[in-house]
């Protein structure tokens, strides 16, 4: 869409090179937690973190150790940040929400006020905004929607137009309705139930949203398949996609490499990235989502370096 305002792209130079630090910079601090509450099927958990709130921006993520400092959960645990307060009554905060899956997200979840847990943040790309005001669509998948409301601020801020369509499995596992309202012009609920709004996948509306509004622009967090499905819809109605991706990551910082998915840079050319390095927003179109089968990312076989054998 030659009308649409330049929106940068997150993704890795074409040499290959590793991609430069982020400018806005990297803290570690020990965090107290000051509210955990319940939402929904989630934990919403509000901590003070001193320098890491000022750094923030929409799309990027903190790492969480867990257990406590004799506990054999050595890996931390990756949240995209919610919201931040650079200045308040305890001082700077940052927000997550969580879904008790597993021992170390069970813990966090569990944690008491007061409590103190080390923090590693802001980490890995954010997203990229428009550099004049345009219309946004903002779909997210279940939790996957806690970025998306603070950069529905930054977007209103910038003179957008800002629609939002959540979606999840059923009612409980929604996040941020009531918020949503007053984040966005316009909201669009799904549940595959149907037990709150339409029943059917974001990516059913969204061709209708992005028609009404004439958005140039689609924003995406949530499971993998549900970005796939979003950057194809935006893709047919000439709008760019940007996508934070859900990848497992253990170090959060582009060390362990258990985070890599298959990338097209801009020379064309398939490349590993590293989704907590060079993401985890990326544009739509040029991630290979053909590599992504049941949960498991193949190495294509034209990506740069790739083994024999590769993509079967």
């Amino acid at each position: 869409m030659s009308s649409t305002p330049s929106v940068a792209e997150p993704v890795g130079p074409p040499d290959g090179a590793p991609a430069p630090a982020a400018p806005s910079g990297v803290v570690q601090v020990t965090a107290e937690l000051i509210a955990n509450r319940r939402v929904g099927a989630y934990q919403h958990l509000t901590f003070v973190a001193p320098g890491l709130a000022e750094l923030a921006r929409p799309g990027q993520f903190v790492a969480l150790a867990v257990g406590g400092a004799t506990s054999a959960n050595l890996l931390r645990r990756c949240f995209s940040i919610h919201k931040v307060s650079p200045s308040g009554t305890y001082g700077g905060t940052v927000d997550v929400v969580v879904a008790a899956n597993g021992p170390g997200t069970t813990w966090i979840t569990e944690l008491a006020p007061h409590a103190e847990v080390d923090i590693v943040g802001p980490l890995g790309r954010a997203f990229p905004q428009p550099t004049a005001p345009v219309a946004c669509v903002l779909v997210g998948g279940g939790y996957g929607s806690a970025p998306l409301f603070w950069l529905a601020e930054q977007l209103t801020a910038r003179g957008c137009h800002v629609e939002m369509i959540l979606g999840a499995a059923s009612e409980d596992r929604l996040f941020g309705v009531v918020e949503a309202r007053r984040a966005a012009n316009g909201l669009t609920v799904t549940t595959d139930d149907g037990s709150a709004g339409i029943k059917g996948w974001v990516s059913d509306v969204l061709a209708d949203v992005i028609r009404m509004t004439g958005a140039a622009v689609v924003y995406g967090c949530g499971p993998m398949g549900m970005l796939r499905s979003i950057t194809e819809v935006a893709s047919r109605e000439g709008a760019v996609a940007q996508v934070a991706v859900e990848e497992s990551m253990a170090c959060g910082i582009g060390v362990c490499m258990t985070c890599v998915m298959p990338v097209v840079g801009a020379d064309g050319r398939t490349r590993m990235a590293r989704s907590c390095v060079e993401g985890p927003v990326f544009r739509g179109d040029r991630v290979r989502w053909d590599a992504f089968d049941d949960g498991y990312c193949r190495v294509p076989a034209d990506t740069v370096g790739a083994p024999p054998g590769s993509g079967r």
